[in-house]
């Protein structure tokens, strides 16, 4: 055996041979009659198939089916795999662009129609809904938040704090040491007493002061409802998902709608009714946020100056001055100028020079309005040092008292040591012993002298890097007017502020990230650029096209090696003309079926190798509008298939019996006639063999007896059993003579000739002939009516009687009988009542007889007398009456029932 080495074409080395030449081939031949470099065996065998096929008289269609059929699985499981590889290798950066591109363009979508739809309805300032939108946008795209303190991003998974001032989102440990060092740094330098007093701190960014409490100490959803949020890939990162429900500010007793959300609430959508500024329209529905409206009528309210009225729109808040001019007079009157409403009120340059009462002093006021008043110098005075007081006519002036002034000096500390003088007095000239300001040193001196030695301050500044260096410093000492220059978090610049202490402020620069093209710039804080994406550029990619196109597909700015082609190939087909409409596929990654020989089990079998290589055009679908075997419709079939076939519907051909068709599938069939019509059928149609099925005639069930026949079927005789209308009697009727009868022939014969059976409403048998349908009510036949006494009798038709048309009434002879019941039957009333007063009567004298001789037994027993009880004494007409009414109910009760 040779070794491998010398193995041609059966080595590694082959694979690789085979696997470096990607240049589609030029030879011009059947697919089938070479293989090219890069497609497998079956491929080429498929192809050699249907080119056979192509070239034969007529192929067959199953097996081209079947070969197509297998073409496109190995079509498409290459390119899966072909896609898969180049993902994951070439284009992993520009298919996670697009992937994220695709998600952040749905979120903004979702983003636009919700503040759409929110702007839509809420109206009025939309300044904080565009800060929420910003907000929630940068929440969904992944390394957009930044916390200012740490420059690093605020990841999904990372405990945040929110600022109630600018809603800036800080890592929590950031925020809290940021905090920790503000409270140190003011309280180290301005108390002594450390930790003792509560001292603010600042937001990083907008300044907002907290005080030390506020300091956070929990992780909390944007509306501090949960604690801890967990983590949702379907919810906003740091939300809890809940109703926000924080109060809208400025505060209008309604509270947020949104879910849990970063950044401000958006404006107030609430309805509610209110009226206009000046209160004179009628109360309309308004959003919340935008309830202060305007009516646009003249305000009309007086102004201030008491002369005109307001011109303005109906405005909120006060009337604005007047703004016209008009003449108005000075205080005092003298003079007359034009000047604005607003402002009546004005002094001009004139003294008053008005007498005082006294006579002899006039007012140096300057233009005054009102009284000058009283002579200041009249009535009780006192002297220059205020002990002494004198009553002086105003002409004369107020002397000196001769003692000492003791008034205090601007010192604060000495009194003045002069007699009593007009005017100032002088400075404080005292010898004392005076401290500087840093108390080192003291001197005795003029006391409104302050005393400052030549000592420098040791202390350092609030820095705490530098000395004060002050002369004679009392120990607060000024701020360091310093740079601090130290280097910031970005590692790129120096601090430019003033030297203090701790931590320093953010870098402010911006650091530009481009594009692949330098067409696209993104600005980020200063140390992330070594961290950001690129941006995504706009801009189209100028690189050249690898395939047999002359313009690459359109599409934007990428680094990395470009996507596979997608545009049409265009190429035209050699065996039918058309334009092959499939994808471009001359760089298609297949995969290699050859697998190198092994040199021994020591080796270990190679990974699968794809190639880049082009594929020929696939088979032509164009469709071609192709007519069926029995012509019955035209289908539009592939190019390469194009031939007659079946359409798999019945023949449909008109047979010889002339009711049936041929029900044979779709076949060809040989017309010899030309002159016939393309409806009948052929020789290689199938023959009738079916009976008759024609219509019978309406009302007829019975069918033909004759096999399939041209023409019509001859009359029906066969006799049927019939009911007649009063369904009594069976008729026999032949077929025929029923289905062919009118309506009224068809009453004649279904009658029995008989009296109909059927009963009226009125109870009488109906007089007709046995007839279909309602009986009419027409009875004639007499019955007898009575009167109302059922003395006088009278015979009448039936119809009539029901219908109520004649009645029978009692005459004068009737209603005297009737009178002479009554007076009998009143006449027995009264001797029964009579009777049965007698009857209560006898009963009432037994029963008091008897009651009678008790008592005298009783007497001679007892000599005390009994009382009688109320029954004993009103008995007796209490029984009377009531008798009396029972009696008269059951004489009207029996009158009644006769």
């Amino acid at each position: 055996m040779e070794p491998a080495w010398r193995q041609a074409g059966r080595g590694r080395g082959r694979g690789r041979a085979v696997g470096g030449d990607t240049r589609p081939s030029s030879d011009n031949r059947a697919p089938g009659a070479r293989k090219q470099p890069g497609t497998s065996t079956g491929q080429a065998e498929q192809y050699g198939r249907v080119a056979d096929s192509a070239s034969g008289a007529l192929p067959d269609v199953k097996r081209v089916h079947e070969s197509q059929n297998r073409f496109s699985e190995i079509h498409k499981a290459n390119q899966v795999v072909a896609q898969k590889l180049t993902a994951d290798q070439n284009f992993s950066s520009s298919s996670e662009d697009e992937w994220e591109e695709e998600n952040i363009g749905k979120h903004g979508k979702i983003l636009v129609s919700t503040f759409t739809t929110y702007t839509d309805q809420a109206g009025g300032d939309f300044t904080e809904l565009e800060r929420t939108r910003q907000f929630l946008n940068d929440a969904f795209q992944s390394g957009a938040i930044t916390c200012l303190i740490c420059i690093a991003s605020v990841k999904r998974n990372q405990a945040m704090w929110s600022c109630k001032g600018c809603y800036c989102i800080f890592h929590l440990p950031c925020i809290q040491k940021w905090a920790k060092d503000c409270v140190f740094l003011v309280s180290s330098v301005t108390d002594d007493d450390f930790g003792k007093k509560e001292h603010p701190w600042a937001c990083p960014k907008c300044r907002h002061e907290y005080m030390n409490f506020e300091t956070p100490t929990r992780y909390t959803c944007y509306c501090g409802k949960v604690e801890d949020p967990p983590l949702d890939p379907w919810l906003v990162p740091h939300s809890c998902g809940q109703v926000c429900e924080k109060n809208f500010r400025p505060s209008c007793g309604h509270s947020c709608l949104l879910l849990c959300h970063p950044g401000p609430c958006p404006p107030c959508p609430k309805m509610v009714t209110v009226t206009c500024f000046c209160k004179r329209a009628k109360p309309i529905p308004r959003r919340c946020s935008s309830k202060a409206w305007s009516c646009q009528k003249t305000c009309g309210n007086m102004l201030l100056c008491g002369q005109h009225k307001c011109d303005r729109p109906c405005h909120a808040g006060e009337c604005p001055l007047c703004p016209r001019v008009s003449k108005q007079k000075c205080l005092c009157g003298a003079s007359v100028s034009e000047r604005l409403c607003a402002s009546p009120a004005w002094q001009c340059d004139r003294v008053c020079g008005n007498v005082f009462p006294c006579g002899y002093h006039t007012c140096e006021i300057v233009c005054h309005s009102g009284s000058c008043g009283d002579c200041p110098r009249s009535g009780n005075r006192v002297c220059p040092c205020g002990k002494s007081k004198y009553y002086l006519p105003c002409t004369d002036d107020v002397p000196t008292c001769g003692d000492t002034c003791d008034k205090l000096l601007d010192c604060g500390l000495h009194k003045c040591s002069m007699r009593c003088h007009r005017g100032p007095c002088e400075t404080c000239r005292q010898e004392v012993e005076k401290q500087c300001r840093c108390g080192k040193y003291s001197r005795h001196m003029p006391c409104h002298k302050e005393y400052i030695c030549e000592s420098k301050c040791p202390k350092t500044k609030n820095c705490e890097r530098h000395q004060c260096k002050r002369k004679c410093c009392s120990g607060n000492c000024p701020p360091c007017d310093q740079h601090c220059n130290r280097t910031l978090g970005c590692r790129n610049h120096k601090c430019p502020s003033l030297c203090h202490r701790g931590s320093c402020y953010p870098c402010p620069e911006m650091i530009n990230v481009k594009c692949n093209c330098d067409g696209t710039v993104l600005s980020v804080p200063c140390g992330r650029e070594k961290t950001t994406k690129p941006p995504k550029c706009k801009e189209h990619c100028r690189n050249s096209p690898t395939c047999h196109h002359p313009n690459r597909e359109s599409h934007r700015c990428h680094f990395g090696t470009c996507p596979p082609c997608r545009q049409i190939c265009q190429k035209v087909l050699s065996k039918c003309g058309h334009i092959c409409p499939a994808l471009c596929h001359d760089e298609v990654m297949i995969k290699q079926t050859e697998k190198p020989q092994l040199a021994g089990p020591w080796e270990q079998p190679s990974e699968p190798t794809f190639v880049l290589t082009a594929l020929p055009c696939a088979p032509c679908k164009v469709p071609i509008a192709t007519m069926c075997l029995g012509q019955h419709e035209v289908s539009p079939l592939p190019c390469h298939i194009a031939v007659p076939f079946s359409c798999k519907r019945p023949c449909g051909r008109l047979l010889n019996c002339g009711n049936h068709t041929c029900m044979r599938e779709c076949h060809i069939v040989t017309v010899l006639d030309k002159s016939e019509s393309k409806e009948k059928a052929g020789r290689e149609c199938q023959q009738c063999e079916e009976s008759c099925s024609k219509e019978r005639p309406p009302g007829c069930s019975h069918p033909c007896l004759l096999p399939c026949h041209p023409g019509d079927c001859p009359p029906c005789t066969q006799m049927i059993r019939v009911k007649c209308h009063c369904k009594i009697t069976s008729l026999f009727i032949e077929c025929i003579k029923m289905s062919a009868a009118d309506e009224d022939t068809k009453k004649l014969l279904g009658s029995c000739k008989n009296q109909c059976p059927k009963l009226l409403p009125c109870g009488h048998r109906c007089k007709e002939i046995c007839h279909p349908g309602i009986c009419q009510i027409s009875c004639n036949q007499k019955v007898k009516l009575k009167c109302p006494c059922k003395r006088i009798k009278k015979e009448v038709p039936c119809l009539k009687a029901s219908d109520g048309q004649i009645l029978v009434e009692c005459d004068d002879v009737c209603n005297e009988i009737k009178k002479k019941a009554a007076e009998i039957k009143e006449a027995e009333e009264r001797a029964a009542l009579e009777e049965e007063k007698q009857k209560q009567q006898a009963e009432l004298e037994a029963f008091e007889k008897r009651f009678k001789g008790r008592r005298k037994k009783n007497k001679r027993r007892d000599d005390t007398e009994t009382e009688e009880t109320f029954w004993q004494k009103y008995q007796k007409y209490i029984m009377v009456p009531v008798c009396g009414i029972v009696l008269a109910v059951t004489a009207v009760y029996l009158i009644q029932s006769f």
